[in-house]
């Protein structure tokens, strides 16, 4: 499939950026979706460790606490399961201040066949619906960005949204639902900058990849032969946890375009420094992207809001 360049002011990042170029994030506050375990908790290290007030946004508050434990900085700790569409209102509605940054990071790969608390098949459901809704949600109190970790995944064989059954129902492949989930982030991301724009609001909308990082993600895949050839790969190939988060701290904090997406620099963008990177056609396609929105607002039940934060 043929590829394309995101919009940008360039094509490389620099090659030395790492999170000590992180700016103050003093008075700045930040929820990052699963930032108790992975590129989430580094991330929220960082994040807290440049000043931000970071909010873990997770499933299970134990954990969260135990994670919020190894972050040196301000943070708070509030229960979101994104498999739970009752959930993620219930988190919007308890919102009630300023969000300069939503990192939506939290994400399952290549499951068994499973639903979410509504239904849907829980790749599509969790890594996308669950996000569209909390975006959507939450965007009249956000200022600066939102940020979703997408994947090369969106890339795999014949990738696209399945618009007659996003569930693949009776032909469900760990694989292509989470390729599609993942593709769903990239067009996701490119409508909601469009909208965004035409609102005239200074909110930007930006998605990410780590390449191949190790992170306890891969450990769910439902293929017991994948799952112990990623065992190997992840010692021998994957970068770390601080490796794969720079992608999305330097998609939060530095000056890039709207709709940009952001990966590592190295061969085949499996390791390396961030920069902006290509996607694929399908990934860039407006009018799929428009179709997927209304199709996300129809099973979601959260409706575009263009009244969004004026930034401070």
């Amino acid at each position: 499939m043929a590829e394309t360049t995101t919009p940008g002011r360039g094509t490389r990042a620099n090659a030395k950026w790492n999170a000590t170029h992180l700016p103050d994030l003093t008075g700045r506050t930040a929820v990052i979706t699963g930032g108790n375990s992975g590129i989430g908790l580094t991330a929220a290290q960082a994040l807290a460790r440049a000043g931000a007030h970071v909010v873990l946004a997770v499933r299970d508050l134990a954990r969260g606490g135990a994670a919020a434990a190894k972050v040196s900085g301000s943070t708070e700790v509030r229960r979101l399961d994104l498999a739970d569409l009752d959930s993620v209102r219930e988190f919007a509605e308890g919102w009630d201040r300023p969000l300069d940054l939503l990192i939506n990071n939290a994400g399952v790969m290549k499951l068994p066949e499973q639903r979410t608390k509504q239904g849907f098949e829980t790749q599509f459901g969790t890594n996308h619906l669950g996000h569209f809704a909390l975006t959507n949600l939450l965007l009249p109190h956000i200022t600066d960005r939102v940020v979703t970790v997408a994947s090369a995944a969106h890339r795999w064989g014949d990738a696209r949204i399945e618009f007659d059954d996003v569930n693949l129902t009776g032909r469900y492949n760990p694989q292509r639902a989470y390729a599609q989930s993942k593709l769903a982030n990239l067009l996701f991301t490119l409508e909601l900058q469009r909208r965004l724009t035409e609102a005239g609001s200074p909110v930007r909308a930006l998605a990410v990849h780590p390449g191949y990082t190790a992170t306890n993600l891969q450990g769910h895949t439902a293929n017991p032969v994948a799952r112990a050839l990623m065992v190997v790969g992840n010692k021998l190939i994957a970068q770390d946890d601080r490796a794969g988060a720079l992608p999305t701290l330097y998609a939060a904090t530095q000056d890039l375009p709207g709709a940009a997406y952001v990966g590592p620099d190295g061969l085949g963008e499996l390791r390396g420094a961030p920069t902006l990177v290509g996607r694929s056609a399908a990934a860039s396609d407006p009018e799929t992207a428009r179709r997927l929105w209304t199709l996300s607002e129809e099973l979601t039940g959260v409706a575009w809001r263009p009244v969004v934060a004026e930034a401070p």
